[in-house]
């Protein structure tokens, strides 16, 4: 009878200590595509995301004062809507304390509904889509401005910096290019400016001659087209064969590489202007430096593109727990709505809906056919 009451005590032992050993363990959920067409912005975002967690490892990560071990549990949506909700599940079913991810807007949008739906915190690192936040999920965030921000901000680039007066603007009718349009329209204003003519076309189009001949009738400083590079460099060819010499501007969607293969001696030189979400400048291009440094270090590539937001919304949800002292996402949700962290990227604050407050964006033109970084802006 002794000897079985022995046992029994050395059992409740074991459990309490395998239940203690439980709650030292922090899961945070990252979702990326490491397969298919996107694979090396996913990768690039999975690594960030593990240099992260290994970081706050090997410094003594701790929640209120018990040392605690992050864990991170990478999955791949390979930018499939499909696909990026199971893995979603997934995540929620492994009771991951906090997600990192995604990066499509295609994947993030109907994941955020799954992660809400079991009280998870979502924060990402790349989603621009401007439904992501107006869900009112309280606890989805992003890192990085978005698409409403990027119009808005070219409205006003194009109006103080560039002192256009008289603009045309073009969309493609998609709900991208109807979108960032529309903002950029928002933002254009100030004393004499004028939208002197609005076309659309379609994202399949290739023939831009009845909407360009109108445009040109009207003299344009600036012509803005919402939509896509595959669009925007024939309509680039075809301006400058009817002798438009404005100055064309748009969005992340013609803001590539390609678009200077596309638009040949067309895309000209410092005549196109168009930006993307994230950047830094000043002092903070040392820390970014840093940064890039590092990950080369550790994982023996450059940084491809979204990784310093990984690694930014990772230390922020860290933080968020740190000042909470708790990991259940209910008890460091109030905590992240109103932190202030100073990140790689720059501050990171967020409004009431989860969107980055001030947050960067990065200008670009076009020289000798390459994309050519003009300024960093907020």
């Amino acid at each position: 009878m002794r000897h079985s009451t022995k046992l029994l005590a050395f059992a409740l032992a074991l459990a309490c200590a395998g239940g203690a050993h439980a709650q030292q363990v922090v899961r945070i959920g990252h979702v990326g595509p490491v397969s298919g067409p996107n694979s090396h912005l996913g990768k690039d975002n999975e690594n960030a995301a593990r240099m992260a967690v290994d970081e706050l490892n090997s410094k003594g990560f701790s929640i209120n004062g018990q040392r605690v071990t992050l864990q991170l549990l990478a999955e791949d949506d390979a930018s499939d809507p499909k696909q990026g909700t199971a893995v979603a599940q997934k995540l929620v079913d492994a009771k991951v304390n906090g997600v990192v991810g995604h990066l499509n807007s295609g994947t993030s949008v109907p994941a955020s509904r799954i992660y809400h739906n079991a009280g998870l915190v979502q924060i990402s690192p790349a989603t621009t889509a401007t439904l992501f936040t107006r869900q009112k999920f309280p606890g989805v965030f992003r890192v990085v401005a978005n698409d409403a921000k990027l119009g808005g901000a070219l409205g006003k680039y194009a109006v103080e910096t560039l002192k256009v007066k008289s603009i045309a603007v073009i969309d493609d009718r998609t709900t991208y290019g109807q979108g960032v349009a529309a903002e950029f329209a928002r933002g254009a204003k100030g004393p004499g400016v004028k939208i002197v003519d609005k076309q659309f076309t379609t994202a399949s189009a290739t023939d831009f001659t009845a909407i360009l001949t109108a445009i040109r009738a009207k003299k344009p400083d600036l012509v803005f087209f919402g939509g896509m590079d595959a669009v925007a460099g024939p309509m680039l060819k075809q301006m400058r064969a009817l002798g438009i010499e404005a100055r064309f501007m748009g969005g992340d969607g013609m803001c590539t590489e390609a678009l200077g293969r596309l638009a040949g001696p067309a895309v000209g030189e410092g005549k196109v202007v168009c930006a993307e979400a994230g950047g830094v400048k000043g002092a903070q291009e040392q820390k970014m430096a840093d940064f890039r440094a590092r990950f080369k270090q550790k994982t023996g590539i450059e940084v491809q593109l979204y990784a310093p937001y990984v690694y930014d919304a990772v230390m922020v949800m860290a933080s968020a727990m740190q000042n909470a002292k708790s990991a259940d996402p209910a008890r460091y949700l109030p905590e992240l709505k109103k932190i202030k962290y100073e990140g790689v990227t720059g501050t990171i604050q967020f409004d009431p809906a989860g969107d980055i407050l001030n947050g960067a964006l990065t200008l670009y033109t076009y020289k000798g056919g390459k994309r050519t970084r003009m300024d960093v802006i907020r």
